[in-house]
């Protein structure tokens, strides 16, 4: 595969940090951060470029959760009562504000996470997109429903979207930007304020994009950044919030839905997955193989949604095969500040060991490589070849655990009924592909896949990219959805408002409960033979 490892002319080659972020710049983006002035307590995050030091960032402490919380729900009271074109109109500054300042941000991100600009930039078009869609369509998604009353004429009846108060985020490091604020964005537009909790490893582009947000006329405590690590902050958020909204590891989202549950308040959960590709018969195996490998190793295989497990009918596989490898070794590997890049980084130490120990538990136990597994420390600390196995069994941990990393695994079935079988093997169902030339049939098959989102003759970004229809998981793959109705509605109660005219109900005094009664069962047969309601 194809290698490069170069800086972009705004970049120090020297420390990697881009060359615009000054120490002055950096202490106004920490001043966003909720803490003690008097505080002493700090993170350190470290770039995958060279393990260099990316910033100090000052930590917030479980106190400084609790006040961080007690002002956004102090502002929120405020934010409540502003118009929904106010409140769009901010989303929609935010909007052109990110687009014109971009390159900033793909910066950041670069510098924090290590993935290629053109992942890094998939971001920005998605929260582009997020913020554009629900500062126009959102209202509709909360527009008050009329239905009947009790006794139609008498009682008018609403269901109304109320805000729920303050909802708490605690987002992942794989998409520093995408999920951290593609959710705020609709929580604030419903009314809500937000408490988030900044990954420690992407600090940094959380707090670039609050600076932005105020910029763009967002009220100064309605969002509120907190700092630190997630076993110090996390249950001090969960305990003080009126919603909690989580993306990252199922281990840890059963937790959160735990101390949830305790609370008796909502919880959105996007966890993990190990998600299926299935190639039919009949699928162009071309364009199949392309989509695989763009599923695959974007974003350096650091996705919730990437496909780790590829499974092939046998009249196609070893055409698929030949054309996986061929594609994957075509792959431009390494860091850089632009565009030349296909496959970056992995964002951290631990993720790396993580993906070599997977990789190597399957070699051992009888795994065959067809390409990659291996290290490239000459292009970056956490630098890994994309790789694909062959031979893989249940033996192995790379199998039906979560890699998270670029690897993927060849299975060979000898129809749609043992594809399916193998599609749903284990416990997650968060995204899952299906590849044919006969679309329809591709998806009635979809619905016997245990997964949150089937995509057709795609990997994994035409479901996720579609803002309107709800992403989300089944099984281990967490709980609630994002984007869509759902996505903004989540982050509001509903209540109804019943109004009752002339008379209340009941039996009326001259009448008597006894007469009151028998009146209304007669009603009620006359109802039936109507079929009112």
């Amino acid at each position: 595969m194809t290698t490069t490892i170069t800086d972009a002319p705004t970049t120090d080659t020297t420390t990697v940090r881009p060359a615009w972020v000054t120490d002055e710049l950096l202490g106004s983006w920490f001043d966003v951060i909720a803490r003690d002035p008097e505080g002493t307590e700090s993170i350190e995050a470290f770039a995958p470029y060279d393990e260099s030091l990316t910033a100090t960032v000052p930590a917030s402490t479980s106190a400084d959760v609790k006040a961080a919380v007690a002002a956004a729900r102090r502002a929120q009271r405020t934010w409540d009562s502003v118009p929904w074109s106010s409140r769009a109109d901010v989303v929609l500054r935010f909007h052109d504000l990110l687009v014109e300042r971009q390159s900033e941000v793909l910066d950041l991100i670069q510098w924090e996470m290590g993935k290629a600009r053109f992942s890094a930039w998939q971001e920005i078009l998605q929260v582009a997109t997020i913020a554009r869609h629900y500062a126009r369509h959102g209202r509709r998604y909360l527009a008050p429903n009329r239905v009947r009353g009790a006794v139609p004429g008498l009682t008018k009846v609403q269901e109304v979207r109320v805000p729920k108060g303050v909802i708490g985020m605690i987002s992942p490091w794989n998409y520093p930007l995408y999920l951290a604020v593609g959710d705020v964005i609709p929580a604030l537009l419903a009314g809500n304020g937000v408490v988030s909790k900044a990954d420690s490893q992407t600090a940094l582009t959380l707090l670039w994009t609050r600076r932005l947000f105020a910029e763009a006329g967002l009220p100064t405590d309605l969002w509120q950044i907190v700092v630190g690590p997630g076993r110090v902050l996390g249950d001090a958020l969960i305990d003080e919030v009126d919603h909690i909204c989580f993306t990252g590891s199922t281990k840890t989202g059963r937790s959160v839905g735990t101390r949830a549950g305790q609370r008796l308040i909502a919880a959105s959960l996007e966890l993990g997955g190990k998600n299926p590709l299935i190639v039919r018969a009949d699928a162009d195996v071309a364009k199949a193989a392309a989509g695989t490998i763009a599923a695959a190793f974007g974003n350096t295989g650091q996705m919730c949604i990437h496909v780790e497990r590829v499974i092939v009918h046998e009249d196609v596989f070893d055409e698929f095969r030949d054309a996986l490898v061929a594609g994957t070794e075509a792959l431009g590997l390494g860091q850089s500040f632009d565009y030349s890049v296909d496959v970056g980084s992995l964002a951290t130490r631990a993720q790396f060991d993580a993906v070599v120990a997977h990789v190597q538990d399957a070699v051992a136990k009888g795994a065959t490589v067809l390409t990659g597994g291996t290290a490239r420390p000459d292009l970056g600390p956490f630098v890994y070849e994309p790789t694909v196995l062959e031979g893989v069994d249940e033996s192995m941990e790379v199998c039906l655990e979560e890699t998270f990393g670029p690897v993927v695994s060849l299975y060979k079935v000898s129809s749609d009924d043992e594809a399916i079988a193998k599609a749903n093997e284990g416990t997650y169902g968060l995204s899952a592909s299906i590849w044919s030339k006969d679309t329809a049939k591709a998806f009635r098959l979809a619905g016997k896949v245990r997964a949150g989102s089937v995509n057709i003759n795609d990997g994994a970004a035409a479901a996720a990219g579609s803002i309107e229809a709800g992403m989300g998981g089944m099984g281990d793959s967490g709980l609630g959805r994002r984007h869509g109705a759902e996505g903004i509605r989540k982050y509001t109660e509903s209540q109804t408002r019943a109004t009752q005219r002339l008379v209340p109900l009941g039996p009326p005094p001259s009448l008597g409960v006894e007469k009151f009664v028998n009146l209304t069962n007669k009603q009620l047969m006359v109802l039936k033979r109507l079929r009112f309601r």
